[in-house]
């Protein structure tokens, strides 16, 4: 017999078809996977005869292990069921193809022993949608251990009473009804009396996993969707090398664009922004070739892309510091003072800009998956280096550079000119002539 979507009784065994499990007490089923008329996802339906029709082999016998009567399965069934081989993989998902619910079919299913058992099915009794609801439950009173507990409908209640009154009926194994999820038996419950009341209980042998999968597939089935084929595309294996190479050659050009930029605007200033992006992309480096054995990064396009985003966020970081320092010196200071009282500042501009950008990076990198976990890696690495670069390499190393004449004495060239800068003369007290002492009057 096979089972839809939604039913339930109180049965033995659970998640896999078995040669037969025992059901009593109340209304417990489980679902096979098609569509019902409602468009909602649902199993292939209860189906269950009076006469014997319910019967299991091993998948590799061409021979039912229990008679069916010719009754029950007409001469085409019969030659349909002794073809069927369950240890096929591409037979078992061709089995029953196109059996409607009204009509007798086979199926395949696994046991407890995960050994495949084919099966003849009569026409469904209950329908997946008719099952209200299925719960995995640890049922610590009868020691039955998990259990699946359903709710019926007021329709289903009444086909599972009138179908599991008819297979009490019957001996093993034309009282078991099958549950079928995708046209495969995923348990065969007997019945020992009919189950009343609209509630049911399927137990035996799960853990929690075995018995939430049969909850689920008893709640909801399989979904009700088709796929159509619109186009197919194949690519070559160097189609990804090319993107990566064209990412990395992107991210060259806008580095370049960065240095060119630099040395326009910064002149001299700009040697010791182009050494701490060196030594910056350097440290990348470094860390990813460790890290990827170990966190399992590899270099792909996203990451590219955090890389080429952490440059300008680095750029940005010598930039707030360069332009700290040149208001210092319009403010009429010599380089060396410039250059520490505008560190303070520069420093705090600094940390509060790579923390946003810290914090954004990480963000993503939890809330998503896949590629773009490398794009978030790759950034907000990059934004924590650019710290430890502004603070351990580009700071000593300006504030070295402000010893230089060439830049001490505000060269041209060197970015730091006190004239092109609009700097103020520095202020100084005007001293008034002294007078000249008084000396004797003549009388």
């Amino acid at each position: 017999d096979k089972a839809t979507d939604k039913a339930t009784d109180k049965a033995t065994d659970g998640d896999k078809a078995t040669d037969g499990d025992k059901a009593s007490g109340t209304p417990s089923d489980s679902a096979s996977a098609s569509a019902t008329s409602q468009g909602r996802a649902a199993s292939d339906a209860l189906k269950a005869d009076p006469s014997p029709s319910a019967t299991s082999s091993d998948g590799a016998s061409p021979s039912p292990s229990a008679s069916a009567s010719g009754d029950d399965a007409t001469a085409k069934l019969q030659q349909q069921y002794a073809a069927l081989d369950c240890t096929d993989k591409n037979a078992r998902a061709k089995a029953g193809d196109g059996a409607k619910p009204s009509e007798q079919t086979v199926a395949c299913g696994q046991n407890s022993q995960g050994q495949w058992q084919k099966y003849i099915l009569g026409a469904a009794a209950v329908d997946g949608t008719e099952v209200d609801e299925a719960e995995a439950v640890y049922n610590t009173q009868t020691a039955a251990g998990w259990t699946v507990t359903m709710k019926f409908t007021d329709k289903g209640s009444k086909k599972f009473a009138d179908i599991t009154g008819k297979l009490a009926q019957n001996q093993s194994p034309q009282n078991q009804f099958a549950i079928v999820l995708d046209n495969e038996v995923v348990s065969d419950p007997y019945v020992s009396q009919a189950l009343t009341g609209g509630n049911a209980e399927i137990s035996g042998s799960f853990d929690q996993e075995e018995a939430q999968s049969l909850a689920n597939m008893l709640s909801y089935g399989a979904l009700p969707l088709t796929f159509k084929e619109d186009s197919v595309t194949t690519v070559t294996a160097a189609l990804g090398g090319e993107q990566l190479h064209a990412g990395l050659i992107a991210g060259a050009i806008g580095l370049a664009l960065v240095v060119l930029y630099l040395l326009f605007y910064y002149r001299g200033l700009s040697f010791i922004a182009v050494c701490s992006l060196l030594v910056s992309a350097g440290l990348t480096y470094v860390i990813m070739a460790l890290l990827g054995p170990t966190i399992g990064f590899a270099l792909n396009l996203p990451a590219v892309c955090g890389a080429i985003v952490a440059i300008g966020i680095t750029a940005d970081s010598f930039i707030v510091y360069f332009e700290r320092v040149r208001d210092e010196i319009r403010e009429g200071r010599t380089l060396r003072p410039a250059v520490e009282r505008a560190w303070p500042r520069a420093r705090r501009t600094i940390l509060v800009s790579d923390f946003v950008s810290f914090l954004a990076a990480a963000v993503l990198f939890v809330v998503t998956v896949g590629k773009v976990q490398g794009f978030a890696f790759t950034l907000g690495l990059t934004t924590l280096l650019d710290v430890v670069v502004v603070f351990l390499f580009t700071k000593p190393l300006l504030t070295l550079m402000a010893r230089r004449k060439f830049f001490a004495s505000g060269h041209k060239w060197s970015g730091l000119d006190p004239k092109a800068l609009g700097a103020k003369p520095p202020l100084r007290r005007t001293r008034r002539p002294s007078r000249p002492a008084a000396g004797p009057v003549d009388p």
